[in-house]
């Protein structure tokens, strides 16, 4: 993937994200959401080494990687209005939005959740035959969750070819990293026998050299690997923050990872008549992705216990779902 290729992806996550607050504050959308503002070079540059055929677990946080993993951006702003010609026909949301047949196994709202499905992913995969990848993308507050040591484990004794993506901003919600956390977060992983990297989270290039390498390898039957993304976020948890009052981080420490915007840093690779006009045609695109949600109709109420069961079937009457 070109440098511009990079930029544009990036820039639509921000400008995606922009808007999705704008809408949210406005109540357009119900809610709150977790926004990606400031990670985004970590699911592009992830995302660049991938196949169409490989296979991508999210988190709350998850709009930027099911932007880069190719998602249609105007199904995902219908998706998050709650409309049916959304991804997941308005039942998905922010936290559960999903296209399976990019590979994009879902966003979750359970810290780590991801983690086994991406492993059961790749190990589908194997079992066909197949050497398509699974990444699992989450934060540095999972990395204490059991789950995902679990997983882990399981991926290193069974060879895996799972790449675990933390993205370490800092915060487990408020929470500071280095209080919550003993010890390398990269010595952890390598200790269950896998490759373990640390990488510049602000730079699309860096991560997509780094997270290549390692997904090479994994598709070569070299079993799983650990990539951690040292990156930010510039806006709060979530959309409601900015309400609350809290004030764990200081406007000098945001300030300081403002310098190292990731758009920034490539933005600074490129013409700037390309950045220019890459801006234009990503401020088009999030026109005609509002205006296909908005102009989309809702579901109807008594269509709310479809799509419950794969197979279709609907719950029997009195039955809560």
């Amino acid at each position: 993937m070109s440098a511009a290729d990079l930029y544009r992806t990036m820039r639509t996550i921000r400008r995606f994200e922009e808007q999705i607050v704008t809408l949210v504050n406005a109540n357009e959308i119900a809610g709150v959401t977790h926004e990606y503002i400031g990670q985004e070079a970590v699911a592009t540059g992830v995302c660049a080494a991938l196949r169409d055929d490989d296979v991508i677990t999210s988190t709350h946080r998850g709009h930027g990687h099911v932007i880069a993993k190719g998602a249609d951006v105007p199904r995902m702003m219908a998706e998050l209005l709650g409309r049916t010609t959304g991804l997941n026909r308005a039942r998905g949301g922010s936290m559960h939005i999903a296209d399976v047949s990019l590979g994009i196994y879902g966003a979750n709202g359970i810290v780590a959740a991801g983690a086994p499905i991406a492993a059961g992913a790749a190990w589908a995969g194997l079992q066909a035959g197949s050497d398509r990848v699974a990444v699992c993308f989450f934060g540095d507050g999972a990395v204490n969750q059991g789950v995902l040591h679990e997983t882990m484990n399981m991926a290193g004794i069974w060879r895996l070819p799972v790449l675990f993506v933390c993205e370490n901003n800092g915060y487990a919600v408020s929470f500071a990293q280095e209080q919550a956390t003993a010890g390398s977060l990269v010595e952890r992983a390598a200790a269950y026998g896998m490759a373990a990297v640390r990488v510049d989270g602000m730079d699309v290039e860096a991560v997509r050299d780094a997270a290549g390498a390692l997904v090479a390898a994994a598709r070569a039957g070299g079993g799983p690997a650990f990539l951690e993304c040292e990156t930010y976020r510039f806006v709060g948890h979530h959309t409601a923050e900015a309400t609350m009052g809290l004030g764990y981080r200081s406007d000098e420490e945001i300030a300081r990872w403002r310098e190292r915007d990731p758009l920034l840093v490539e933005a600074a690779r490129l013409d700037a008549a390309a950045v220019a006009e890459i801006d234009a045609s990503v401020e088009e695109l999030l026109e005609r992705a509002l205006a296909f949600a908005r102009e989309s109709p809702r579901p109807e109420v008594s269509s709310a216990r479809d799509y419950v069961y794969a197979s279709g079937l609907v719950p029997r009457e009195g039955v809560a779902v």
